[in-house]
């Protein structure tokens, strides 16, 4: 059942950070508007304000996966004050330069990549702090005001931005900036995080973003959930790249604009007002779904609507239903995921959601210049609302498994004569199953479910072979890349495989047999 909106606020390190992260998002708000601004008054053309945009999206492409490796391999609070750290170092020497005078289109071009290069690193981990914040079934409603507290960040935060840069200048904003991250490094510093203990040996960044990569792949649920969200983003960036040039063509004035992104704010406030009770009525794919159908339709009638007045009511809808889709959508990617791959999985979440919105933007765009903007609109609409067949291959779960440790293997021993190298390898293990009779064909489906987890958590080949002279006698094979890897896959089975595990067990008519076999070089050891 999904908990109550305000749930998550009893858990003070949860409301502490909420509160502080508020003000930090408010600041960069402000850093954004100031950037603009500060570029036009440098004298930079058209292409130089576009490319400040680019330099605070970019970072998110190139380091969005070793982000994620990097959140799962060190300890996430420290990664997070590190990064805390390095932006406000980075925001500090934008305001003093431009106080100073010295600053020019190209080091506030290099700037402001390197302050979003922080928040870009930080950002997988960021989110894969939050299941050890609150509890599983709170997670939604804490997404929900996560979403809240950025949608009023956005609301003020230009607004502030505005009249400070009127009253005291551009350099004002960049130093409010300054000052908001350290609610955050104030908050984290004193969070007393459960030290993570390992018995395997730690992953190197390159291995753990092959693993990301891996799970995904080789975990369906997960695998479609991150499908579905780049097709609904292709479709639905139509409305935020367009909203600028609808709000031109009913109201001249910025300010016309700053309405219509506020109404859009306000909607999802209040979506995530009725996120709760909607939960607790119905399947976590009908509220999706109907969100996502609500999205549509708000596209389609932003594209039929020529005053600002009419518009703004749908821009209300299209914000609820927003906050909808994207919190349900967050909080599921983190419940599937166990903690050892949490921060990896939602780098390739946040890849896929920004690849697909700046590949949206760019579409709908040049489909806009060349059809007219109301016709893209439509069309995207349109395409938003199509999504919801997916549902009939990549349906959303209700509730996810329990993914708790469940390391029940006998650990491997080495002998002496084959050495301690924990790189050596590749490591072959074989398991060998005497089949019961009758039951060949319901062990052969079972095993090849189970495949899927040994590739999932480490193996890079798999396969299971059958005894051509015993034909009870089955023998599965998989290959990893090295002893280390094999030790680490003993801590990745979850409590959420041992059905599969203890299904496989009915089939067989005696314990299987397991040997670990690395590779003979043919040196000495």
């Amino acid at each position: 059942m999904a908990s109550s909106l305000w749930q998550p606020l009893r858990v003070p390190i949860f409301r502490n950070l909420l509160v502080a992260d508020v003000v930090s998002d408010i600041g960069t708000f402000m850093q954004s508007v100031g950037a603009a601004w500060l570029m036009l008054s440098l004298g930079g053309g058209p292409i130089y304000v576009a490319l400040t945009q680019t330099a605070s999206s970019l970072p998110y492409f190139l380091l969005a996966l070793p982000a994620g490796s990097a959140g799962d391999i060190v300890d996430r609070r420290k990664l997070v004050l590190f990064t805390e750290w390095w932006m406000v170092a980075a925001t500090l020497l934008l305001a003093v330069l431009t106080i100073a005078g010295f600053m020019s289109p190209w080091l506030l071009l290099v700037l402001t990549f390197a302050i979003s290069a922080g928040d870009a690193f930080e950002s997988p981990t960021w989110r894969a702090i939050l299941p050890e914040l609150v509890s599983k079934s709170d997670l939604e409603a804490a997404s929900a005001l996560n979403g809240i507290e950025f949608n009023l960040a956005r609301a003020i935060g230009p607004a502030l931005a505005g009249v400070l840069i009127a009253v005291a200048g551009v350099a004002a904003a960049f130093v409010v900036n300054v000052v908001s991250f350290f609610g955050v490094i104030l908050v984290v510093s004193r969070w007393k995080r459960p030290v993570r203990k390992r018995t395997a040996p730690a992953e190197t960044l390159t291995g753990a973003t092959v693993d990301a990569l891996r799970y995904v792949r080789h975990s369906p649920a997960i695998l479609g959930v991150v499908v579905r969200t780049g097709i609904v983003m292709f479709f639905a960036a139509a409305i935020f790249a367009l909203l600028p040039s609808v709000s031109r063509s009913v109201n001249h004035s910025a300010v016309g604009y700053g309405l219509l992104l506020g109404c859009f704010g306000a909607g999802a406030v209040a979506g995530a007002l009725i996120l709760a009770p909607a939960r607790a009525r119905w399947s976590t794919e009908m509220v999706v779904s109907t969100g996502v159908v609500i999205l549509g339709l708000a596209t389609i009638a932003v594209a039929g609507l020529h005053r600002l007045s009419t518009l703004a009511p749908f821009m209300v809808i299209g914000g609820a239903a927003w906050i909808t889709f994207i919190s349900l959508i967050s909080a599921l990617v983190q419940n599937m995921t166990p903690d050892w791959v949490r921060a990896r999985v939602l780098a390739v979440f946040i890849l896929v959601y920004q690849g697909s919105f700046a590949l949206g933007s760019a579409a709908w765009g040049a489909v806009a210049q060349r059809a007219g903007v109301r016709t893209a609109l439509v069309y995207a609409g349109i395409g938003t609302m199509g999504t919801v067949v997916l549902a009939l291959v990549a349906k959303l779960p209700d509730s996810t498994a329990d993914l708790s440790p469940w390391n029940h293997w006998r650990m491997p021993v080495v002998v002496k004569e084959i050495g301690s190298d924990l790189q050596r390898g590749p490591v072959l293990v074989t398991i060998e199953y005497t089949v019961a009779p009758g039951k060949a064909a319901e062990f052969e489906q079972a095993i090849h479910e189970y495949g899927r987890m040994r590739l999932r958590d480490g193996a890079y080949r798999w396969g299971i072979y059958r005894d051509t002279e015993t034909a009870e006698r089955y023998v599965e094979i998989f290959l990893v890349h090295s002893w280390a890897e094999h030790l680490r896959q003993h801590e990745r089975q979850t409590n959420a495989d041992r059905a599969g595990e203890q299904r496989l067990c009915t089939f067989v008519a005696k314990d299987p047999e397991v040997r670990h076999l690395i590779y003979a070089t043919g040196e000495e050891t």
